[in-house]
Parts: structure tokens; sequence; C-alpha cells
């Protein structure tokens, strides 16, 4: 499974099971056919839904590494698509941030329907709300209408910014991600 730790906020709107898991969907059902994994090293995710120009817009930032997604005018149907929406803005901010054949290999190996739970840890918590305020910089700097924005290419935007992690200093979260799937090749 991918942990992802949603906001109160983002919880809410998810369909969940008993168990965390989101519903299977036709889109979807693939990740629940994949083998269970005792570790996975893309596991680790937090999220949070804001309200961008009266649209549902999704972040999310890998603990670890702190990569950015970000899935701009949601509706509440996609909600229950998420595992699928993440997968695909995983993937193609992966390729917009630089990653190769084989970055890309490993990162299909790894993936894993999503695993949501409400425990939150207040840096990575920082470090969304510090995306959150570039990309609104961004909407009033720029003047464009949420639903023609490519998320790929603003989650690759935000990976493109040095992140303090506290204890381990700066990182570029787009080369920490592309360092991560290269050790687990």
């Amino acid at each position: 499974m991918i942990h992802l730790y949603a906001s109160k906020k983002l919880f809410e709107k998810l369909p969940v099971n008993g168990d965390g898991l989101l519903f299977m969907t036709p889109r979807s059902q693939w990740l629940y056919q994949q083998p269970r994994l005792e570790h996975n090293p893309l596991s680790g995710w937090h999220g949070h839904v804001v309200t961008m120009q009266r649209r549902n817009c999704v972040f999310f930032v890998h603990d670890e590494t702190r990569f950015s997604l970000f899935l701009p005018a949601l509706t509440k149907p996609d909600f229950a698509d998420l595992n699928d929406l993440f997968i695909d803005a995983f993937m193609n901010t992966l390729l917009k941030s630089g990653a190769d054949d084989r970055h890309m290999t490993a990162a299909q190996q790894y993936l894993r329907p999503l695993l949501v739970d409400t425990q939150c840890n207040r840096s990575v918590q920082g470090t969304l709300n510090r995306v959150k305020f570039e990309v609104e910089c961004m909407l009033d700097d720029e003047p464009v209408d949420l639903a023609e924005i490519a998320g790929y290419s603003v989650g690759a935007w935000l990976s493109d910014t040095p992140r303090n992690i506290k204890g381990k200093g700066m990182l570029w979260p787009d080369r920490a991600m592309l360092e991560l799937l290269e050790s687990i090749v």
C-alpha cells in the first residue's frame, strides 16, 4: 500500500472503507491485484484539499523527498477515482521532472492502492502550506483558469524548488525523488 496521511478536510471527501482503502473502481482494479509489499519506498504522502477559484484542488507531498503533486479542479466523482488520479499525476510529474526509463520502471514496480488515515506530520504539513501559497502566488501573478492548468507541470515546478526539512537541511524534491527511485532499481 501507499500510505496517504490526509488532512481532515480531504479525508471527509474520500469514500474509504473501514480499512482506510478507497473503493476499487474499474480504473484502479489493477492496483488491488498487485502483490503486497512489506516495505514500500513510495509510501508516505501527505494530502490536503483546498478551494481555489471555487474549485477543489488537491496537493500531495512525499514525506521523505518533499516531491509535490497537484490535482487541479476536481469534482466530487474525482475523489472516488483518487487512486488513479494519484498514479497519473505521480508518473506524469516524474516525466516532467526529468525521469528516464529506469526511474519510471522503478516507480511502476511500487505502485499500490492508497491507504488513507489522518495521522499527520507537522513538518510535511508546513511544506503543504508552502506549496499551496506558491500556487496561490502563481495564480495571482498569471491569472489563468485552474481548469486549463496542467497539474503535472505545476507539480514539477513545485518539486524544482528547494525545501527545508528540519534536521536534514535543504533538498531539491525532484532530485531527491529521482535518487530514491535510482536506489530501488
